[in-house]
């Protein structure tokens, strides 16, 4: 069974930072592609970050030069380092994984920034 357990979300001021944790089991986690995804209230789910098999990232624009994502195989974990938060990025977050064969999305972790 394929789980994906988030961490680290919670309650910040405008400016701060956050740091999500995404553990996975279940799967051969260095074949997967890793994701973060965010939700927030009356919005569609948009992609945040991913990261290949071989570490290569991509990013919205929204969050460019601000959120990094990063994995650590030996740890079956992925990351999502957000700096200077906006009030903008108040959303559920999710951590996605996906391989040739099957998709996976974990329970998601609420990220709230005040102004």
């Amino acid at each position: 069974q394929v789980q994906l357990v988030e961490s680290g979300g919670g309650l910040v001021q405008a400016g701060g930072s956050l740091r999500l944790s995404c553990a996975v089991s279940g799967t051969i986690f260095r074949l997967n592609v890793m994701a973060w995804y965010r939700q927030a209230p009356g919005k569609q789910r948009e992609l945040v970050a991913d990261i290949s098999t071989g570490s290569t990232t991509s990013y919205a624009d929204s969050v460019k030069g601000r959120f990094t994502i990063s994995r650590d195989n030996d740890k079956k974990t992925v990351y999502l380092q957000m700096n200077s938060l906006k009030p903008e990025d108040t959303a559920v977050y999710y951590c996605h994984a996906h391989n040739y064969y099957n998709d996976y999305w974990g329970q998601g972790t609420q990220v709230t920034v005040s102004s």
